[in-house]
């Protein structure tokens, strides 16, 4: 192990290059380089090892043994086979299996220069025209039933293999047996597809229906933008492959993600969207049920559709300009399916990502995506991957400029993908491709992609001019008779069908497209799932903040006996011992109940009840701040894989689920995929966590896209949690804000709620509330950092039996109420601060009012408040943040401070000043403006009065 760690050429993605070198040192040691034969020469004299043998020869004598049942001479004693010119052709089909796509077949344009590689050409080996009727060894390659060829015929099968319209990159898996799987499935046949009558007839159907749908709406709706498949067509064939090779293999449900390009050809030719449906959308009209709605190319739909295992739901994911960033959500969508299920096999639901060239390679939500794809959390057993590879991103094709990669496809090699290059003007390559993926996600639960090489037959949008930017390329599509023609005249020639048949297709479509029909419709009507989701209990909610979110008090001492069990012989970090044994006192009642405990409670009784509760983010079961420990860690465990323990998965027998994950190091990923479980699961707290609240904007796209706006446009209702780190406690610009003006900004048309809860009471009643209410929208919540173990910041088991979420908290100190003269209105943990200066000081006329939700504003409770003292004339908007973040400049600009307000109160302001960074980075300075605002808050207020909008 040390030596595989200090020498970089055993690194893992090498292995195959190694297993084949090992393989040709075993044949001939003079046949690999002095350093290598070194190396392996090492290897044979290991205490108790044996000298080796070649592997591939005996291999193929066994099987040959098997098949004739009888014993053979083995192939190593062969004469020649051992000598260079064996191991040269052993070599050569290697050095094709790695880098024979590069000569494949693979531009329908034909502008591909077929580079100069060494390694491919028989000379290299030091072979010459005689040496072509030789005999040789085909070691592993999948040679028919022979293991013995000519050099002649070795190269015929190598190149039609991996240098015709189909090839494939796969030799960097580590896993043998994989890559021996895609040679099993393309060596004997060549990479060449055998399809039916019936099949090749399917195929023309559906490439005409592609290419008779784009025309038909090109001349129908002249310059509206629909973001054409022409030149795409084969993407048609390659999802109705998918979606039949899924459906006889296990597949029940299928999410499909992609952006605009063909998406309208999707959603007609796919999932059997109505024509005139789409022709509505053309002509303007709308739902009136959407706030906003959305261009026609983001809408999402679902159907049934047949396949030969039976009926498949689809959905096709709404999604945003914003490319790739759906990828993420429909990864989660389709886990949270998986779990209702119980498909722990993850055989029943499978996603799949359409990308394009540009943008699977340009945007870095693939890695992440990529990077967790086979984790425990977020694995959902492999995605199938199409890349509509027209070779082109908006105006951009030139290599030079498009990418450092070889291919758009390579970073999905970091997953060790196989990756299927194939020629879209060979459409039954195309679906046999497709239909190997699916068998491979199947087989091996990963990641797999077919990259369809095409073009695209006009601009970025119809109304976009590429001849500008690419003359020569589009000189050469304006020269292409389509695909749909080329394959139609392939079948004529074969005799498969008429010369009138596929003219009498396209009539037939376009026939029913003047109809608004399909010829074909791939949906199925009236066909009952059992695994679908209710929603109506939630749709066309009016907001409200009331719920009842009290537990009894016997059922809180029961839960909190739970949270503190472990099993016999576990043994805990002498820290959190401590922890445990506090909480042990807490929820007997004869101490006060800390922010973790009240947390963990409310997971308890929401469990109880019959809600499944999911927290993800990084470090979330211990906590980043040391607070939480949902997940126990046995300190004298012997292996790494084992001694946890998840108090809230172990509440009662009957419980709903309780998960705790541990993020991978990605926001953007990780809040996707979140908010896609979400939306497919309306009867789960789904929570994710920010490290620290500054890191949320890392997952910016995520929120305003999908989170903050996906109702309004889409309709998407979702009860998606967000816990964000927040305060200003001396820790520098990246660890004090969570940039609460941003998601401030956002509010409107009640889409989510924003909170800053101040104690663990009302984050006990704020995550209870979010499920118990019959209501799905997004919670944004502030929560503290030093308040965790604030020794004020505490509550009482009987705020947790009785009461609610409160969104306004009034005094808490006896006053006066004729004698208030000022109220300072603030948030979050800057309250209990405020409240030790004026209890030093013995103020007796100004009290102190918390904001809890900032949004929606509570304006009945807020003007409650202020009702309570007649006298009182300044109102003060207290913030830590700089004057520009924070909750102010909303507040402010909305009215919703003043809107409670009488003639006589003036609205005052105490912040730090405006700033372009969220806080200072240094101690001394924080420190002093810290308390300049709680000294502010008290003292003289200037002019710095707040504008009325």
């Amino acid at each position: 192990m040390r030596q595989f760690l200090t020498n970089s050429y055993l690194f893992g993605s090498n292995a195959p290059f190694i297993e084949e070198l090992y393989e040709a040192y075993l044949e001939n040691p003079a046949s690999v380089a002095d350093q290598w034969r070194s190396y392996f020469d090492s290897l044979q004299n290991l205490p108790g090892s044996g000298r080796d043998v070649a592997h591939a020869p005996v291999v193929a004598s066994f099987a040959q043994m098997a098949k004739q049942g009888k014993p053979l001479a083995s192939a190593i004693t062969t004469p020649g086979v051992a000598d260079k010119r064996q191991i040269g052709v052993l070599q050569m089909i290697n050095a094709y299996r790695f880098q024979g796509n590069r000569w494949a077949q693979l531009d329908p344009l034909k502008r591909q220069e077929r580079p100069s590689i060494a390694e491919l050409e028989p000379s290299y080996y030091g072979f010459t025209e005689a040496d072509l009727s030789a005999v040789f060894n085909v070691g592993s390659f999948q040679f028919q039933e022979s293991s013995q060829a000519s050099l002649r015929e070795i190269l015929e099968a190598v190149r039609q293999t991996y240098c015709g319209t189909l090839t494939v990159e796969y030799m960097y898996m580590a896993d043998v047996q994989q890559k021996r799987w895609v040679q099993s499935k393309l060596e004997p046949i060549r990479s060449t597809p055998s399809f039916d009558v019936a099949t090749k007839k399917r195929i023309l159907e559906r490439l005409t229906a592609a290419e008779t749908l784009e025309k038909y709406l090109h001349t129908k709706y002249v310059g509206q933008k629909r973001f054409s498949l022409e030149g795409g067509d084969s993407a048609i064939v390659a999802l109705d492959a998918i979606i039949n090779a899924a459906g006889g293999r296990s597949v029940q449900e299928m999410v499909i993600g992609m952006a605009h390009r063909g998406r309208l050809n999707v959603l007609v030719n796919v999932l059997g969207k109505a024509p005139k449906m789409l022709f509505e959308e053309f002509e303007g009209k709308h739902s009136e049920d959407l706030e906003a709605g959305d261009v026609k190319y983001h809408m999402g739909f679902s159907s049934d559709v047949n396949t030969p295992g039976g009926p498949l739901h689809l959905s096709l994911a709404f999604n945003p300009s914003h490319l790739e960033i759906v990828n993420s959500v429909v990864e989660g969508s389709v886990y949270s399916r998986q779990k209702r299920r119980d498909d722990v096999n993850k055989n029943q639901v499978m996603a799949v990502l359409i990308h394009g060239d540009a943008a699977v390679a340009g945007q870095g939500i693939n890695q992440e995506l990529l990077n967790f794809s086979q984790t425990r959390g977020y694995g959902t057993g492999g995605t199938v991957h199409l890349v509509i590879n027209n070779q082109i991103g908006f105006t951009t094709s030139d290599p030079r400029d498009a990418r450092s990669s070889l291919y758009c496809t390579d970073i999905f090699k970091m997953a060790e993908a196989p990756i299927f290059h194939v020629n879209g003007d060979d459409p039954e390559a195309v679906a046999l491709a497709c239909q190997l993926a699916v068998e491979y996600r199947q087989t091996f639960k990963k990641d797999v992609v077919i990259d369809l090489l095409c073009y695209r037959k006009l601009g970025h949008n119809e109304q976009d001019e590429p001849m500008v930017t690419q003359p020569l390329m589009y000189k050469k599509i304006a020269q292409h008779p389509g695909t749909r023609q080329l394959y139609a005249d392939k079948l004529v020639a074969q005799g498969v069908c008429t010369s009138a048949e596929p003219d009498t297709m396209i009539a037939d479509y376009r026939d029913h497209l003047d109809r608004g029909e399909l010829l074909y419709n791939p949906a199925l009507s009236g066909h009952n799932r059992k695994f679908t989701q209710d929603w109506s209990n939630f749709i066309r909610r009016e907001y409200t903040d009331e719920a009842d979110t009290s537990v009894p008090m016997g059922e809180l001492k029961r839960f909190a006996a739970r949270l503190v069990d472990t099993p016999p012989g576990f043994t805990l970090h002498s820290r959190v011992a401590n922890i445990i044994d506090s909480r042990r006192a807490m929820g007997q009642g004869t101490q006060p109940l800390d922010w973790g405990m009240a947390e963990n409670l409310a997971y308890a009784s929401l469990v109880a009840q019959g809600y499944g509760v999911r927290i993800s983010g990084q470090d979330c079961g211990r906590g980043t701040f040391f607070h939480r420990h949902a997940v126990l860690h046995d300190q004298n465990r012997e292996r790494w894989d084992a001694g946890s323990h998840v108090p809230l998965a172990n509440i009662q027998p009957d419980q709903a689920p309780f998960t705790v994950i541990d993020s991978v190091l990605s926001e953007s990923g990780i809040l996707g995929f979140e908010y896609g479980y979400a939306t497919a699961e309306p009867n789960q707290l789904v929570v994710w966590e920010a490290q620290f609240g500054d890191f949320g904007n890392c997952a910016q796209v995520v929120i305003d896209q999908f989170i903050s706006s996906g109702e309004a446009k889409w309709g998407r209702l979702s009860g998606i949690t967000m816990l964000l780190p927040h305060g200003y406690e001396g820790q520098g610009p990246e660890h004090s804000s969570a940039r609460l003006e941003r998601y401030m900004q956002l509010c409107a048309e009640n889409n989510w709620q924003v909170c800053v809860p101040s104690t663990p009471a009302q984050i006990f009643h704020i995550l209870r509330r979010q499920m118990v209410r019959p209501l799905r929208k997004p919670l944004v919540v502030m929560t503290p950092k030093s308040l965790l173990r604030h020794k004020d910041a505490v509550s009482s088991l009987d705020e947790l039996a009785t009461g609610q979420f409160r969104t306004v908290i009034g005094e808490v100190d006896a006053f006066d109420a004729k004698k208030v003269k000022r109220i300072v209105v603030c948030s979050g943990k800057l309250y209990y601060e405020l409240l030790a200066e004026r209890r030093a000081k013995a103020i007796k006329d100004t009290v102190i009012v918390r904001l809890e939700q900032l949004y929606p504003f509570p304006n009945e409770a807020f003007a409650a408040e202020l009702a309570k003292y007649p006298n009182a004339k300044d109102i003060v908007w207290c913030q830590e943040e700089p004057r520009n973040q924070g909750a102010w400049y909303w507040i402010a600009s909305r009215q919703h401070l003043a809107r409670s307000m009488a003639s006589k109160h003036s609205l005052h302001l105490v912040s730090r000043p405006a700033s372009a960074s969220p806080a200072v980075g240094y101690y001394a300075k924080h420190n002093a403006q810290q308390r300049a605002i709680i000294e502010g808050a008290f003292g003289t207020l200037g002019q710095d009065q707040a504008p009325r909008f």
